[in-house]
């Protein structure tokens, strides 16, 4: 696998040090460089283009947050804070993850794990993983989900809840029409403005309604009504 390349703006020469250090030990991952000073690094950048950045948040002439819009091309971010409530600012400009200061090995290796799959998910360096994962925000930070264990979505206006097969419920902030592209279109299928269900999910249908178990259904509109005569004659 090629290296990502990656550098770390922070103005604090130890936690440069630090990160170093981890980069270092962490094979899948190349330093091009460590900046003390934001602008110098924003220059840089805007010459030499890299696949991942380490960004603190707090820093005495621009904060992480606004350095990294100003950004016209947006490599991916994990940003570093020694303050627990900057992590919904880092969320909303879809950010990797968030380290929270004084930053543990492990922790590191767990975000750094979600930016090489979500690199490896960008550039479809393997053709099975746009129908294997589906990559999410939620929680303040990026979620890789197993398509097999999605049952349904359920649309709430600006959110999207993803219900799994073990129960478990992630909400994130987008659409049902983003979310739908995403997926296989041969496993998910649409039967209301508000749901789309997995296939293998669907146990029963009746009463314009697709049964997904014994006790739980979801209703069938109109519009999708098609989905009814599909199902029964296995079409789907």
């Amino acid at each position: 696998m090629k290296k990502i390349k990656c550098i770390a703006i922070d103005d604090e020469p130890l936690a440069l040090a630090l990160i170093k250090t981890y980069v270092d030990a962490t094979e899948h991952l190349q330093l091009i460089g460590t900046f003390e000073d934001a602008i110098a690094a924003a220059e840089h950048l805007n010459q030499f283009p890299v696949d991942l950045l380490f960004l603190d948040i707090n820093m005495p002439d621009i904060t992480g947050i606004d350095l990294f819009k100003s950004f016209k091309v947006k490599p991916m971010v994990i940003f570093t804070t020694a303050y627990k409530n900057f992590a919904f600012e880092g969320f909303e400009l879809n950010a990797i993850d968030y380290l929270l200061k004084p930053i543990d090995y492990i922790r590191f290796k767990k975000a750094v794990h979600k930016a090489v799959d979500y690199h490896q998910y960008q550039t479809q360096k393997s053709v099975e993983m746009p129908d294997e994962y589906l990559f999410v925000y939620a929680e303040y930070k990026l979620i890789k989900i197993e398509v097999k264990e999605i049952l349904y979505l359920e649309s709430l206006e600006d959110y999207v809840k993803i219900h799994l097969i073990n129960g478990k419920m992630i909400m994130t902030l987008t659409t049902l029409k983003k979310l739908i592209e995403k997926l296989p279109a041969d496993k998910f299928k649409r039967i209301h403005r508000s749901y789309v269900v997995a296939i293998k999910g669907v146990q029963q249908v009746a009463n314009r309604k697709a049964y997904l178990n014994n006790d739980f259904s979801l209703p069938i509109s109109d519009t999708y009504i098609s989905f009814i005569n599909d199902w029964k004659n296995g079409e789907l």
